[in-house]
């Protein structure tokens, strides 16, 4: 069965964004990642992010201070931060904090919610079995392809206003159990838990297990 269509989302607010990027993380499992364009809409639920901590997370493309590129993780809560990596694929990343103190959130899967057919068509994927949506939205490139997240597009746009086209609400859905994982896909700060999942859900991008929360 597919997943039941979300009417009712209410965008969040920018003091939901700055605040510590664990925080952040956690919080943001089972809210709304929504694509608003003239003819569609796309919906998916957030099960699986990762926490990217500032100045003192060697992992953090902030780390190193502020450049051109990573700017955007030092300005206002709540606004996207779009990377290009391995040469082939976007990832979204939302900022965190107050302005001038880095923090970023990196979400890594989602549930698709509405808009199934757009999604398929983006991924050039055919979604004949139930096993199929996985492929949409399970993984940092997926999901980005998916809602057609582009740096170009959508670097710094604003994830709390609806009307600018990508944003993130919530409609009242609180995960039962939440799983906290060692980050994937990093050689740097590798053993930090700050890998946040949706515990059992199947869209969860990776296999990687830690302890429950």
């Amino acid at each position: 069965m597919r997943p039941p269509r979300t009417t009712s989302i209410r965008p969040l607010t920018r003091d939901f964004f700055e605040r510590k990027p664990r925080r952040v993380a956690r919080e943001l499992l089972g809210k709304i990642l929504v694509r608003e364009e003239k003819h569609n809409r796309l919906t998916a639920r957030i099960v699986e992010v990762e926490a990217y901590l500032g100045a003192n997370d060697p992992a953090a493309h902030s780390a190193a201070g502020q450049t051109l590129r990573n700017a955007v993780l030092f300005g206002p809560p709540g606004h996207a931060y779009i990377y290009f990596i391995y040469g082939n694929h976007y990832c979204l990343n939302v900022s965190c904090e107050p302005a001038g103190q880095a923090g970023g959130v990196l979400f890594r899967a989602l549930e698709p919610i509405e808009g199934i057919e757009v999604m398929a068509r983006a991924r050039g994927v055919a979604v004949a079995t139930e096993r199929d949506l996985r492929k949409l939205t399970s993984g940092p490139g997926r999901l980005a392809e998916a809602f057609g997240i582009t740096r170009a597009r959508d670097n710094g746009v604003d994830l709390t206003w609806p009307r600018s086209g990508l944003w993130i609400g919530q409609d009242g859905f609180k995960p039962r159990s939440i799983r906290i994982t060692p980050r994937i896909g990093i050689t740097k700060a590798a053993d930090e838990l700050l890998r946040y999942i949706i515990d059992g859900n199947p869209f969860v991008s990776g296999t990687k297990l830690g302890s429950k929360s």
